[in-house]
């Protein structure tokens, strides 16, 4: 029997249902293996560069930060390579035939998915770079017989200046998400993906990137504890109602306002909707004429504030194409949206105060950086868990091009290696057919 009592119907990118009556624990990171398969290929996947490791051997410039070692470079064919040291890297990493390894040429790059197996024997998952970096390593000696004295820059090209540095700076080996020296605490992995690595794996489907986002980020309050007891139940109906479209509200907001409409508007819709669905109802009417709304159900309501936020950055930075807008536009839905219905706005009130820090260091005074580069583990943005970053992925999605630092700038790689893998460009109908499965389980 199903814990909850909820029953969502989930409708994909363009609108169509694909998927009818489902529990909402069908959606449950939990119990939704297309979710468990999207966290672990996050983990297991990893992109080689054939073509970065040529140029760096052979300039003898690697490790990023502007250092070039003269004297040992190394003029290899290393592209013209590619299949020879694909099957060197499979034969090192994979520890039995069937055992989910992966290792495919594309372009002048390697897709590697290192097997769960691997994973299995450690505990943290930068198994995936480093099983991958040290068979690249190891294939590229070997197969082009590096002397002794030579084989540190090999490893150099593919490592980059680890362990000198934290992270893998200046590495040809690419993986989705960060080293754990970079995490802001327990549980904050799959929350320390830049939007604009979202934005890249969907191919600049906003619909897609808003499910990819939330997908990450509801993973990550499972992972930390957040999703526990009593706000489980909060926790999947903002990833069913926000992340994958649950009952269309997401999608019918967008297509209500996109031509004409402002955040106001959306606010608007949003309200309707959730009156008529029985989300809110009056609970007064001041002398002023105004009325305070209250609800039976808390965290649905949150659900439904969360999927109107990501409407009004989609319909707002839509119109603009320039996602300057996102922390401008979210901060302000919530105000309004609170002013509205007396209610709280996204995240009870959080999504709204990150929004101030956000226009503050993406691109005001401070200017670090544009809405791309942030995610759930950035200092200013880690607040809000959750609902938040899938809207910054949205904005992203629809930018047209005005970022300084831009998708295609920051994580063209990601793009071009895992940009056709379904679990990645398209979560929604991936996470939907699985729940059907779960859902005659429960």
């Amino acid at each position: 029997m199903p814990k909850y009592e909820d029953v969502i119907d989930l409708y994909d990118d363009n609108g169509k249902r694909i998927a009818k009556d489902i529990p909402l624990e069908a959606i449950s990171p939990l119990r939704n293996n297309a979710i468990k398969e999207i966290v672990s290929l996050t983990k297991r996947t990893v992109a080689v560069s054939l073509g970065g490791i040529e140029k760096a051997l052979k300039t003898g410039s690697m490790t990023g930060g502007g250092v070039i070692i003269q004297g040992k470079e190394l003029d290899l064919p290393i592209v013209k390579s590619a299949e020879k040291i694909a099957a060197a890297i499979k034969e090192k990493v994979q520890v039995y035939d069937g055992d989910g390894t992966v290792v495919k040429v594309k372009g002048n790059n390697i897709i590697v998915v290192v097997p769960e197996e691997r994973l299995n024997a450690g505990i943290e998952y930068t198994t995936g770079f480093t099983a991958t970096a040290a068979a690249t390593t190891e294939a590229i000696i070997d197969l082009f017989d590096v002397p002794m004295y030579k084989a540190n820059m090999v490893k150099a090209a593919v490592w980059g200046r680890y362990p000198q540095t934290i992270t893998f700076q200046g590495a040809n080996v690419k993986s989705i998400l960060e080293v754990p020296q970079n995490n802001e605490g327990a549980g904050f992995a799959l929350r320390n993906i830049m939007a604009n690595h979202v934005v890249s794996l969907v191919n600049r489907n906003a619909m897609q990137g808003v499910a990819l986002s939330a997908i990450y980020e509801q993973c990550g309050s499972f992972e930390m504890g957040d999703a526990i007891g009593n706000f489980e139940r909060g926790a999947l109906l903002a990833l069913a109602y926000e992340g994958l479209n649950a009952n269309n509200l997401l999608y019918s907001l967008v297509k209500k306002n996109g031509k004409t409409g402002t955040v106001g508007t959306v606010i608007e819709s949003l309200m309707e909707r959730a009156i008529d669905d029985g989300v809110i109802h009056v609970k007064k009417t001041l002398p002023s004429g105004y009325k305070v709304y209250t609800t039976d159900d808390l965290p649905k309501w949150n659900a439904y504030a969360s999927a109107g936020m990501v409407a009004a950055v989609m319909v707002n930075v839509g119109a603009a194409r320039a996602a300057q807008g996102v922390p401008g536009t979210i901060l302000y839905y919530n105000d309004l949206l609170e002013h509205e219905s007396a209610l709280p706005g996204a995240d009870y009130g959080r999504s709204e105060g990150v929004g101030v820090g956000m226009s503050f260091f993406s691109h005001s005074i401070y200017g670090g950086g544009g809405p791309g580069l942030f995610h759930g583990n950035h200092v200013v943005t880690r607040h809000a868990k959750g609902v938040l970053i899938p809207a910054v992925t949205a904005g992203n999605c629809l930018d047209g091009g005005t970022q300084t630092f831009s998708a295609e700038a920051t994580s063209g790689l990601y793009k071009e290696v895992f940009g056709d893998m379904e679990a990645f460009s398209k979560p929604m109908q991936f996470v939907a057919a699985e729940a059907k499965k779960v859902k005659k389980k429960l």
